[in-house]
């Protein structure tokens, strides 16, 4: 896979040059767009400061979709088994490092950027936030689950062992049930990690409650410098 930098959908701060930064993955078959117009009704301020970054996933063809070509993050064989791609798992982890290699290149550290992303997208965001080689502010896993879990305890940063991560999810959802959400929960924590889990009657998708959650999480992750 090219170890170039993916196309980004960006969204720069209106207060002036960016000090917070969140890298949001979409899930499969979406694009960078997916997200976008979350982001007037996060609550951010213009002095928060915080540029959104919404890359789009590599095009590649997914054995669960018939082998159709699409927009998605790795490969998924079957629904009974969502992480038979390593490689590309570890690929598109890569591409999240990059992009926040970027990040710190352009003046936000680490510790000031949020790693997130939805279903598909959710999954690598935890993956690479829980192995990054630096302090995160936090991550955030919508919809989502946990990818290869038996490898993490010996791959895990321990920069990061603390890092905060709120998981959401719908109770209703029929594409990625409740229930890997809630083993993801149960397995960080048992791991030691500090997950917020919040869930909601809803299928796959977001509803107003919850990107008012995420809105004052990504407040208190990311506050204001004075």
């Amino acid at each position: 896979m090219s170890e170039e930098l993916l196309r980004c959908v960006e969204i720069e701060p209106p207060g002036g040059p960016a000090t917070a930064s969140v890298v949001w993955l979409h899930g499969l078959g979406a694009s960078g767009h997916d997200f976008e117009p979350i982001v007037p009704e996060l609550g951010l301020g213009p002095d928060h400061r915080v540029r959104f970054v919404f890359p789009h996933a590599p095009v590649m063809p997914v054995t669960l979709n018939a082998g159709m070509r699409m927009p998605a993050w790795y490969d998924i064989k079957s629904l009974g088994s969502r992480d038979d791609d390593e490689p590309g798992i570890q690929a598109s982890a890569a591409h999240v490092e990059r992009l926040l290699a970027r990040e710190r290149e352009r003046g936000v550290p680490s510790s000031r950027t949020v790693v997130a992303g939805f279903s598909q997208g959710g999954a690598v965001a935890l993956y690479a936030g829980l192995r990054h080689a630096e302090r995160l502010a936090g991550l955030l896993v919508l919809s989502a689950y946990l990818l290869l879990a038996d490898k993490l305890p010996g791959e895990a940063a321990d920069v990061n062992r603390d890092v905060p991560i709120l998981q959401c999810h719908g109770t209703r959802d029929p594409m990625v049930p409740e229930s890997k959400g809630a083993a993801a929960r149960d397995r960080l924590g048992a791991l030691g990690y500090d997950v917020t889990y919040a869930t909601w009657p809803m299928e796959h998708q977001v509803c107003l409650e919850e990107i008012e959650l995420i809105g004052k999480w990504l407040r208190e992750r990311l506050p204001r410098i004075p």
